[in-house]
């Protein structure tokens, strides 16, 4: 089906105060949210989306564009554009921002300690919008950074999303990777709180430190392709030899 648009307009074109490349943007936003396009998949080009949806190629490039610098596409020189998949280097930069206080950055190893598919707590529901007697799925795991222990991982997840997920054996390192590939849940906002707290005893034993210790407490709550919450987490991370760094762009 073609994108509306008025008549003699081009790619700056604005139909209900949208411009047109954006309608078309949510049209192939939708296209990754359903499955129709996968992650790592080359997509048509851009004269074939153009032709399907009766628009100028000027305003399909302006739309893929945005989605490029919103990582849902990867553009590769001479081959074409992909879907973008949650692979360990993507999520090093886009998701993962603790590094060493030497400056290495590296993707963390994981050690599962739990996986258990429970009703949802009050604080639950209200973070994933869940109603009242849904079940999630809790991982409780602890990541790693040259060798130490680095975080203390507390997840929850709606069991509804990602059925027998608490069956996974193992669970992965990389979660966001299996969100997309096992259950076509891209994760592609991720909001974050950051604290300074004492680290509860229980966590303290886990990373090697003393109870009451500082740590940094990320509060992240991400979403999917249609802003419906799908994961959150709450990360314990160590403040003695590592640290949090965001590149401000």
């Amino acid at each position: 089906m073609p994108v509306e648009r008025k008549a003699g307009e081009g790619g700056g074109a604005v139909v209900g105060f949208r411009p047109l490349y954006r309608q078309v943007k949510e049209r192939l936003v939708r296209r990754i949210a359903a499955g129709e396009w996968q992650a790592g998949r080359i997509i048509p080009s851009e004269f074939q989306i153009a032709a399907e949806l009766s628009v100028s190629q000027g305003t399909v490039r302006k739309a893929l564009d945005e989605m490029t610098a919103e990582n849902l596409l990867v553009r590769r020189q001479g081959v074409g554009t992909f879907v973008a998949s949650h692979d360990e280097d993507r999520i090093l930069f886009q998701f993962f921002k603790l590094t060493r206080d030497d400056g290495g950055r590296e993707f963390p190893d994981s050690q599962v300690l739990a996986v258990e598919r429970a009703r949802a707590n009050a604080e639950e529901a209200a973070r994933l919008s869940l109603a009242r007697g849904s079940h999630v799925v809790r991982i409780h795991r602890l990541r790693s950074l040259g060798g130490a222990v680095a975080i203390s991982e507390h997840i929850a997840v709606p069991a509804a999303r990602f059925p027998d997920l608490e069956r996974s054996e193992p669970v992965p390192n990389n979660l966001y990777g299996l969100y997309g590939g096992r259950y076509g849940v891209t994760v592609a906002r991720a909001t974050e709180s950051l604290k300074a707290v004492p680290c509860p005893e229980a966590d303290a034993a886990l990373m090697g430190i003393a109870p009451g210790m500082p740590v940094l407490l990320i509060d992240r709550l991400a979403t999917d392709l249609d802003g419906q919450e799908v994961e959150w987490r709450v990360s314990l991370c160590r403040t003695d030899r590592f640290h949090y760094l965001s590149d401000l762009k």
